[in-house]
């Protein structure tokens, strides 16, 4: 079924932020990203969206989405394969972007293989996942002028009938000839406005620039095993990073994982409730609607 534009502009501008489920038109959540929500919006069961009010004028939204086309195209051209596809810029009370994906099945997520798989096939599931990382690093490494970066948490991929997709494509960070493509002033238009100037100080430019290094990326997959309530495959999967990292580069140990699952769990953490207070203050003294939608409780 193809998207009516003019129904997710009537979906945007009776959104509930707060309650979802209350809108004009109904939403179901699917999932949360950092900076974005993942739904459900009837008629259109075979699709999910990604709800992303960054922007300040439609131009910057157009911009964005000329830079999430390209950096998709580069992820297919690397050897990665992704669902389809749609953009949509709505207009009214807050330019947002909606980007729009075919749905997955819910078995066919890995983080749910995880836990249905016999454990010969998810370390085989891992190893996949690895090596699709892989071919990113060596796509950076061919002397391109473009360089690709990767959030490859398990949580961001799907195994369809033996064939691997990747779909966290909706932060589109890549560099050209040295420089950033996307503006990081927009990742902040997420967090509260008090805060800004000491997340972009201290955590935008680390949390960038390690989804370029394969080391930082396989370390991160690893450690958010732990997240996954999965911490028996923590083992396997260093040795399967190990394996495949250039023998150039010092190995990954339990131990390091260990140290960077706690900080990095202690930064979201901290995150998380920061934006919790900014929609609190937003909603009860600023009598402002609060345009994002924050989860609930993660278990990690």
């Amino acid at each position: 079924m193809q998207i009516n534009p003019t129904l997710i502009q009537d979906f945007e501008c009776g959104l509930n932020p707060q309650y979802p489920e209350k809108s004009t038109i109904p939403a179901t959540i699917v999932g949360f990203g950092e900076i974005s929500s993942i739904f459900k919006i009837n008629p259109y069961h075979d699709w999910v969206f990604k709800r992303l009010p960054l922007f300040n004028t439609t131009a910057q939204a157009i911009q964005y989405i000329e830079k999430y086309k390209l950096y998709t195209a580069y992820l297919k051209q690397a050897g990665l394969s992704l669902p389809l596809d749609d953009t949509f810029v709505i207009s009214s009370k807050k330019v947002v972007l909606y980007v729009a994906q075919k749905a997955l099945n819910k078995v066919d997520l890995c983080q749910n293989k995880l836990h249905s798989l016999p454990a010969k096939e998810v370390i085989m599931m891992l190893e996949s996942i690895f090596i699709a990382i892989k071919k990113l690093a060596d796509f950076n490494k061919n002397g391109n002028s473009v360089l690709l970066s990767i959030d490859g948490q398990v949580s961001n991929w799907a195994l369809v009938e033996n064939n691997l997709f990747y779909f966290d494509t909706s932060t589109p960070l890549f560099k050209i000839n040295g420089a950033e493509q996307m503006n990081p002033e927009l990742l902040l238009n997420s967090t509260p406005k008090a805060l800004r100037w000491i997340i972009s100080l201290f955590f935008l430019k680390e949390v960038m620039n390690r989804y370029y290094d394969l080391r930082l990326i396989y370390i991160d997959l690893i450690a958010n095993l732990y997240k996954e309530q999965t911490p028996e495959y923590i083992v396997p999967a260093i040795n399967l990073a190990n394996n495949l990292l250039p023998k150039s580069i010092k190995k990954i140990t339990k131990l390091e994982v260990a140290k960077y699952y706690k900080n990095d769990k202690l930064i979201w953490r901290l995150f998380l409730s920061f934006r919790r207070i900014d929609r609190w203050f937003s909603k009860n003294i600023l009598r402002k609607q609060y345009e994002f939608i924050l989860p609930g409780t993660i278990k990690r």
